[in-house]
C-alpha cells in the first residue's frame, strides 16, 4: 500500500496520482484490489448484532475473479452497465470488484428508492443487469404506474428460492459458483468510464454523470490530505454507497489505499455507532453532519474507550455546536469537507499534517490540492474581493483533479457547469473567502434570501438555531413579503416535541436577533416533526418553499388559516 510519506511534496503526490490512475494501461483489478498484499484485511464487515466477518485482499480477489467469470456467462462486456440495489454486505463488495475487473460499469442505487426512481436510472444507463438483495426485486417486476424499465436480469442476493423468477432473474450463489471460463482483468486506460451515478436531484431531476477511471486521482488524493489516512489506521465511511461520498470514499477510497476498512450492514442508531467505533478499534472516522447531530441529541453517553484520531463530515454543512459537543464527547473536532457528484470532495478542513491548520467555526476549509477555488460575481464572470458572497468556482487550467465534462445527454445542463468560455466549473453554490484563504458556505444559488436589500444565506441562520439547546435540526427559507420582498421563516423539529409552543418560537426569534442579526430572525417559526430531504440525506427547502406558498395562497382565498 502506498500512502504518502509526509515529506511528499503535495503537487508532486497530485502528480503521481494522476499518472497512476491516468495511464493508458489502468486496470481496476489491479488498482482496486490485485496489488494489495492478499492477507491484509479489506473489512471488518459488522451486522447488526455486532457480529464481524472479515475478509482479505485475497479474497476479495478469488471471490470476485469467480463472479466476474459468472456474470460474463451472463453477457456482461467491457462497457456495459450494471447496476446495484443492495446493501451493505459481502457480496455487495464481491460484486462491485467483478463489474470493474470486467471492465464493465456500475450504476448505484439506493435502496430507500422507489420504483419509479429506479426505473428513471436503470432507463437512463441502459443497464443490462441488476444485483439486488431480495427484499429489492419486488422494484423490478413489471409495473404500469412507473416509467417504462429495460429488459435487464436481476441477480438476487440472499432469499430464497422462491425469490428468484424463471427467466428474469438467477441468485448471487449460482453465479459466483457457474462453471464458466475465467475472464483477464480488463485494462482500459484512464479514460475509461467505470461509474455512472445519477445527481440526488436536490435542485431538479436527477442528472447522470459518466466517471472516467483517472477520477480515482481526485478520491485517492481527497483520501490523503482531507481524510487523512495513514496505513495503520482503521477507517470507517458511515455513508451510504448508493450516493457519491459513500461510493467515492466508504468504498473506493478504502480499495485505492488498501486501507483496514469497516462496512457496517445495520442501520444508524447512537449505541450501535459506539460499540462499532469502539470494538472495531475505529481510529479514522467519516460520516454525514446528520449522524454526529443524532449522536448528540440521543441519550447514549460516549462510551470510554475511543481510539478516534480523526473524524470528518460531508454532505451538508456543518453547524459549529457540533465541534462545541465533539470535543468532549468524541475526543476529536469534526473535520468538514465540501464536495459534489461531479467532482469529488474540493474545500477541506485537511487532517493530513502538511496542509492541517486552524479550523475556523463554519468554515468548510481551503482547496484540495490539485484544485483552485475562488469566488465569482453572482452576475459577472470576475472574481470578487475577500469577504463578498459569490459564486464558488473552480478554475479548469489549474485544476488538475477536475475530470467532469458534462452531464450525459443533457447538453443544457452541462452548459450551465460553466463559465468564461470553460474557464471555470461552477459549484451551484454560494459563499465567501476570508482573508486567510478559507471557504465558508452560504447557500444554494436558488436558496438565497433577499430581504429589504440584504442577501441572506440560510445556512448561517440555520447555524444559529442548530446551536440552541432545544432544536435537534431546522431549516430556513424565504417567504414572499409585501413590503420586504422576502421574509425568513424556519422550519424545525425539537429534541422534545412537548417544548412547541408560541414562548419557545419567541425564544428561537430572540436568539436569532441576539447572535446573529436583529434584522435576519425568522418572522414565523413551524415546528415540524421532520424535514423533508432527500434519500440521501439533504434538506430539500424548496419542498419547503412550494409547500409555504401553496398554504399562504389558501390563505389568501380564505380555504385555510396560517
Amino acid at each position: 500500500m502506498d500512502l504518502s510519506a509526509s515529506h511528499v511534496d503535495p503537487a508532486k503526490r497530485i502528480s503521481d496520482l494522476l499518472g497512476q490512475y491516468g495511464a493508458q494501461t489502468a486496470s481496476l483489478a489491479w488498482l482496486l484490489c490485485d496489488r494489495h498484499d492478499p492477507a491484509s484485511v479489506a473489512y471488518d464487515i459488522v451486522d447488526a448484532t455486532l457480529q464481524t466477518e472479515r475478509m482479505t485482499y485475497g479474497e476479495l480477489k478469488r471471490e470476485s475473479e469467480s463472479f466476474a467469470a459468472g456474470l460474463a456467462s451472463l453477457g456482461v462486456r467491457q462497457g456495459d452497465r450494471v447496476a446495484t440495489l443492495a446493501g451493505k454486505s459481502k457480496e455487495y463488495l464481491i460484486a462491485l470488484m467483478a463489474i470493474w475487473r470486467l471492465g464493465a460499469v456500475h450504476v448505484p442505487l439506493f435502496t430507500a428508492f422507489a420504483p419509479a426512481a429506479i426505473a428513471l436510472r436503470l432507463s437512463g444507463s441502459k443497464a443490462k443487469v441488476v444485483i439486488c438483495d431480495a427484499a429489492q426485486l419486488p422494484k423490478l417486476l413489471p409495473d404500469e404506474d412507473v416509467l417504462e424499465r429495460p429488459t435487464l436480469q436481476a441477480v438476487v442476493i440472499g432469499g430464497t428460492e422462491g425469490d428468484v423468477t424463471s427467466g428474469f432473474s438467477c441468485s448471487f450463489q449460482s453465479v459466483l459458483e457457474a462453471e464458466a471460463p475465467p475472464v483477464l482483468p480488463a485494462v482500459q486506460g484512464g479514460d475509461a468510464p467505470f461509474i455512472h451515478i445519477y445527481t440526488s436531484g436536490t435542485t431538479g431531476r436527477p442528472k447522470g454523470v459518466v466517471v472516467p477511471i483517472r477520477a480515482l486521482a481526485s478520491f485517492h488524493a481527497y483520501l490523503e490530505f482531507g481524510i487523512g489516512l495513514r496505513h495503520d489506521d482503521v477507517y470507517w465511511c458511515a455513508a451510504d454507497p448508493g450516493w457519491a461520498y459513500g461510493l467515492y470514499f466508504g468504498v473506493l477510497g478504502s480499495l485505492c489505499t488498501g486501507v483496514h476498512s469497516v462496512l457496517l450492514k445495520a442501520g444508524f442508531d447512537a449505541e450501535t455507532t459506539y460499540r462499532v467505533l469502539v470494538d472495531r478499534k475505529v481510529t479514522n472516522f467519516a460520516a454525514a453532519p446528520t449522524v454526529y447531530r443524532s449522536l448528540l441529541c440521543s441519550e447514549k453517553q460516549p462510551p470510554a474507550g475511543l481510539h478516534l484520531r480523526c473524524a470528518s463530515s460531508a454532505g451538508e454543512p456543518l453547524t459549529p455546536d457540533v465541534n462545541e459537543w465533539a470535543v468532549g464527547a468524541l475526543g476529536v473536532q469534526v473535520f468538514d469537507h465540501y464536495g459534489q457528484t461531479e467532482a469529488g470532495m474540493l474545500i477541506n478542513n485537511h487532517h493530513d499534517e502538511r496542509l492541517a491548520g486552524p479550523v475556523k467555526p463554519g468554515s468548510m476549509g481551503v482547496p484540495l490540492p490539485g484544485w483552485k477555488a475562488v469566488v465569482l460575481h453572482r452576475d459577472e464572470d470576475v472574481e470578487v474581493e475577500a469577504g463578498q458572497v459569490g459564486r464558488v468556482a473552480f478554475v479548469v487550467r489549474d485544476s488538475p483533479l477536475a475530470w467532469f465534462a458534462g452531464y450525459q445527454n443533457d447538453p443544457e445542463k452541462s452548459a450551465e457547469k460553466f463559465a468564461g468560455a470553460g474557464k471555470w466549473y461552477l459549484s451551484g453554490d454560494l459563499g465567501r473567502l476570508d482573508e486567510d484563504g478559507y471557504f465558508f458556505f452560504s447557500s444554494r444559488e436558488d436558496d438565497v434570501i433577499i430581504m429589504a436589500g440584504y442577501r441572506i444565506g440560510p445556512f448561517e441562520v440555520e447555524s444559529v438555531l442548530s446551536a440552541h439547546p432545544a432544536v435537534a435540526e431546522c431549516a430556513v427559507i424565504a417567504v414572499p413579503d409585501k413590503v420586504r420582498g422576502e421574509v425568513l421563516e424556519a422550519f424545525v423539529v425539537l429534541r422534545q416535541v412537548s417544548n412547541a409552543a408560541p414562548a419557545m418560537e419567541a425564544e428561537l426569534q430572540q436568539w436569532v436577533k441576539t447572535r446573529y442579526a436583529a434584522h435576519a430572525y425568522p418572522r414565523q417559526v413551524h415546528f415540524a416533526e421532520e424535514l423533508p430531504k432527500t434519500p440521501s440525506g439533504k434538506v430539500q427547502r424548496f419542498v419547503l418553499r412550494e409547500a409555504r406558498k401553496k398554504a399562504m395562497a389558501e390563505a389568501m382565498s380564505g380555504t385555510t388559516l396560517v
